[in-house]
Formats: structure tokens, C-alpha cells, sequence
């Protein structure tokens, strides 16, 4: 069976695993189960009609005497390249944006509070060409790009905040970043944050175009509560999850661009371990597809020249701070995961289980590795 075949590791354990050792599968494997989410019959129907999976489902917590259940939806949204890599700039970027316009619909039709796409959403992940034309053309502003444009006309209409991460051009230097804007339900820019990892192996060539981000561990204040966005190669780094958390992050959000071969076996287990680790929920989105490219590419290492990146696998979940989380979207199609969480279960953990972890400890025992927390680390919403 090819990678291209293989629809999701939940859906091959419920075609083989006996029904009567299926629930303790699912329990080791994932931890408690999560509790189906109702979503409304006509989100349901719009999904099949625009052809995307939909899921929804929900963490369960233990209600507190003296605080109520702050109950938040988050909606993680993985799509394909639309048109051909080849296609003209300016319909490739609209294709995009009309796609994840359908899907955004279904979100508020499921009540979600929060969204947040794919990294780098409104183009292929072209990185691996080391090309620089045609790009760096799909780079824009941050502040006021059209994409930026387009999600606060979506945050507004539907009450949502949006975490659009794009390909961004800074114009005052002329410099690329991969940079997340973070939308609030209003409308308002709270922000953005830059990729902060940088991989350098195989057909990854992201140098190329930018370099480690300058914003440090950002936390933004929504209405919804604290989110961060630690963009995809991040994840490979306990500390970089650590200091998001450390800055006051409930949701930390890893919105990545990835393929099987190298990732795969790593994905289902580094947000995961992100949340236990930082009591904290984690939400990884990951593309999915093959994009095909023009011109043939090498990579430095001694492998034949070829037209593509290889296989996003989707895949994407959310993770909670005891441990469990949610089941993944498919490896092969357009989705979109609409997942509830208690924040309050951040804290439930946390006192069941800290030992000794006051802030002034734990920034001292990882000084020695030159993280330091910025100030102000958390972003108000105006």
C-alpha cells in the first residue's frame, strides 16, 4: 500500500483492530477518548458538497466549584494547492483564498472560535526549488497585504480570530519572513510572529528565502483566551514549545508544511508531548497533497533531480494537557477539525502534577541555554 492510499491511521485500526479490543487500542494509544462532537446537519452537508472532511470532537474536564468551564472551539484547516504550481500568481493566491473562504463558512456554522490554516497557505510550498522568481511574489504585507485584508473581513463577519500564517515581505528592509498575523474577532491585527526554526536538510532550502524570525516567543490575548503560533520546524524543539508556555500560551497553535518521509513517525508525538510537558493545548496542522513543480530540483545530497516535494500528509489533531487528543484528519484529503476545550484543564494539570516550577526556577535552569522570556511577552488586543 502506497503513502498516497494510506486515508489515516484511526481509520486502519477501526478496519483491522477487533471491536471488542478497539477502545483499549484507541485508550493506549491516544490517551482518553475525546467525546464526539454534534455539529450542525447543514455544515455537514456543505462539507460534502464542497468536498472536504469535517470532524468534530471535544475534551472532556472536571467541573471546578468555583470557576465556570471556558469552553473554546478551535478549527484546524488543511487544503491542497488549488491551481497548478505553474498557474499565474494572482489566480493562484484567489483560488486560495475562495477555498479557505468555503471552509471558514463551515467553521462559523460550527460555532468555532478560533481558526487557524496551514503554514505559508496561499501558495505551494515552493522552498524546496530554491527559486527565487516567481516565489517571492506571493510575499506581502503583514499589516495590510490582501490576505490580511481578506481574513479581517472574515474575523468580522463571522466573530472568529484567525491565525493566517503567509509568506511575508517587511517593505522598509525588502526582507522575507515566514510570519502568522494573528487576526482578533473584530477585525483588529493583534500581531505577528515569525518562524523561530529554520530546517536545512534535504529539499527543505527555506534559507533560501528567510532566516530565523525576530519576535521571539509571542502570546496574544484574544477573547478567547491566550494563544501562540509556533510554526512548523519549531516543534522539533521542547524549548521553543517551553517558552510559549512560559509566556502565559493556553493554545499553542503549529501550523506546518511537512512530508512523510522525514516527519511522519515524529508528527502523532511532538505536539502531543508538547502539551503534557507544558500543560497547555497544542493544535498541529500540517497541508496536504503533492505539489508538482516545472523545473526539476536538487538538493545538495546526492539524489536524483526530481519535480516534487513529496507527500503532505495532513494528518492534523489537537492535543490536551493530560494527554490525550484528538483523532487526525486524513492523509489525503481537504479537512476541517473542529475541536472544544476547557481551558480550565491547563490548570487542572498543572496542580495535579508541578512539583517545583515557579517561573524564577525554571527561567534560571534554562538560562544556561541563552532562552530568555521577552517584555512584554503577552500582545493586548487595542
Amino acid at each position: 500500500m502506497s503513502g498516497f492510499e494510506f486515508e489515516s491511521l484511526e481509520k486502519t485500526l477501526e478496519k483491522y483492530i477487533p471491536e471488542n479490543e478497539l477502545t483499549e487500542v484507541k485508550r493506549i494509544l491516544f490517551g482518553n477518548p475525546t467525546k464526539n462532537l454534534e455539529l450542525h446537519s447543514s455544515a455537514e452537508i456543505v462539507a460534502s458538497e464542497r468536498d472536504f472532511e469535517l470532524q468534530g470532537h471535544a475534551f472532556q474536564s472536571a467541573p471546578e466549584q468555583l470557576r465556570a468551564s471556558r469552553r473554546v472551539r478551535v478549527g484546524l484547516i488543511q487544503n491542497r494547492t488549488v491551481l497548478p504550481t505553474d498557474a499565474p500568481i494572482l489566480d493562484q493566491i484567489s483560488a486560495a483564498h475562495s477555498r479557505i473562504a468555503e471552509l471558514v463558512e463551515v467553521a462559523a456554522m460550527c460555532d468555532v472560535n478560533i481558526v487557524c490554516f496551514q503554514e505559508t497557505w496561499t501558495m505551494p510550498f515552493a522552498f524546496c526549488t530554491r527559486e527565487k522568481e516567481p516565489w517571492s511574489e506571493f510575499a506581502e504585507s503583514a499589516e495590510d497585504g490582501p490576505t490580511t485584508r481578506f481574513c479581517q473581513e472574515l474575523a468580522k463577519k463571522y466573530n472568529m480570530v484567525i491565525v493566517s500564517p503567509i509568506l511575508e515581505r517587511e517593505a522598509l528592509h525588502n526582507t522575507l519572513w515566514n510570519t502568522a498575523v494573528v487576526i482578533s474577532n473584530s477585525g483588529q491585527v493583534l500581531g505577528k510572529t515569525r518562524k523561530n526554526h529554520i530546517p536545512r536538510i534535504g529539499d527543505f532550502n527555506e534559507s533560501t528565502y528567510y532566516m530565523e524570525g525576530n519576535t521571539g516567543h509571542k502570546v496574544f490575548q484574544t477573547q478567547f483566551g491566550k494563544i501562540a503560533v509556533n510554526i512548523c520546524y519549531g516543534r522539533h524543539h521542547p524549548l521553543n514549545w517551553l517558552m510559549y508556555s512560559m509566556n502565559g500560551a493556553e493554545i499553542i497553535f503549529n501550523p506546518s508544511a511537512t512530508v512523510g518521509a522525514l516527519s511522519e513517525p515524529m508528527w502523532s508525538i511532538e505536539a502531543r508531548n508538547a502539551a503534557i510537558a507544558n500543560h497547555c493545548y497544542t493544535c498541529a496542522i500540517n497541508r496536504v497533497g503533492t505539489e508538482h513543480f516545472k523545473n526539476e530540483f536538487t538538493s545538495g545530497d546526492g539524489k536524483k533531480a526530481h519535480h516534487d516535494f513529496g507527500h503532505f500528509y495532513g494528518s492534523s489533531y489537537v492535543s490536551a494537557p493530560d494527554g490525550s487528543r484528538s483523532p487526525g484528519l486524513s492523509r489525503t484529503r481537504d479537512g476541517l477539525l473542529v475541536v472544544e476545550l476547557d481551558l480550565n484543564m491547563n490548570r487542572q494539570i498543572s496542580d495535579n502534577i508541578t512539583v517545583c516550577t515557579s517561573n524564577a526556577y525554571i527561567v534560571h535552569k534554562y538560562l544556561k541555554y541563552n532562552i530568555y522570556i521577552q517584555s512584554p511577552p503577552i500582545v493586548l488586543e487595542q
